[in-house]
């Protein structure tokens, strides 16, 4: 018999400021199975203690090199086996990976690179992007089946930002950016909140911290749950988390049976 499970991902834009808020004791309300969070911007023993009672089992933390910048943090309550922080992905050490392997099931967590600095970084994350799909199309091959969450730093279609031709010539929205999603689906991913709620509009995960744009809901969706489309038939639920607050993302997440 499989058992649900719930994960969640977050980009919270500095993790010890999310502490100082409070802004993640909501996960002692909820039975949360798996915590992906993105942008903790901490070294391992600088992540606070009081983030939340609950206890995992396990916390894998993959810290940028960079003090103060990027990084990722799982935290689950399942076992796992074999794990990662990927650096043939990430050739930066930018701490933008954490892959976790439940059985024959592979979990990434992934804070994708933004590329709206210069030309230079905006060809680094379509590399990123490249070198990422083919590490999960190669772990495919080996039998895995795939669950990959966080901060993708794209908006796949119009209806996943609120000005999408303003944006359109805007990193995060640029055809390229968006091609490689297209891509990614057209290789056996699903984009869960898609195929669970189809076009439902005006739901986003990022609002800028300018222009009041959260109160008016001008906002981008641009984290995601994928999952190998071997694993639609265990897809429970995808749901987004608009209402919580803490950072300039909110959390997304999946109920899926394993």
């Amino acid at each position: 018999m499989s058992d649900s499970i719930e994960i969640i991902s977050w980009n919270v834009n500095g993790i010890r400021a999310v502490a100082n808020k409070d802004a993640l004791k909501w996960i002692d309300e909820r039975d949360t199975d798996i915590l992906c969070l993105q942008e903790i911007k901490a070294l391992e023993d600088q992540i606070p203690q009081n983030l939340f009672d609950k206890k995992y089992l396990e916390r894998y933390v993959n810290s940028a090199d960079k003090k103060g910048y990027s990084g990722t943090a799982t935290y689950t309550t399942l076992a796992t086996g074999r794990t990662s922080t990927c650096p043939e992905i990430d050739l930066l050490n930018e701490g933008r990976i954490v892959e976790t392997h439940f059985d024959d099931i592979v979990l990434f967590n992934v804070y994708f690179p933004n590329g709206q600095k210069d030309e230079d970084r905006l060809n680094y994350k379509m590399e990123f992007y490249d070198r990422f799909l083919a590490h999960c199309e190669a772990l495919r091959e080996d039998g895995k089946s795939i669950i990959i969450c966080g901060d993708v730093n794209t908006a796949h279609k119009e209806i996943d930002l609120k000005n999408p031709k303003a944006n359109s010539k805007t990193s995060g929205f640029l055809p390229i950016e968006r091609a490689w999603i297209d891509k990614l689906l057209d290789n056996g991913y699903i984009d869960t909140f898609r195929y669970v709620n189809g076009d439902e509009i005006d739901r986003y995960s990022w609002w800028s911290y300018r222009f009041s744009a959260r109160v008016k809901n001008v906002g981008w969706r641009i984290d995601y749950f994928f999952i190998s489309e071997d694993l639609a038939e265990n897809l429970e639920d995808a749901f987004i988390l608009d209402y919580i607050e803490g950072s300039d993302h909110c959390p997304v997440g999946i109920k899926i049976s394993i």
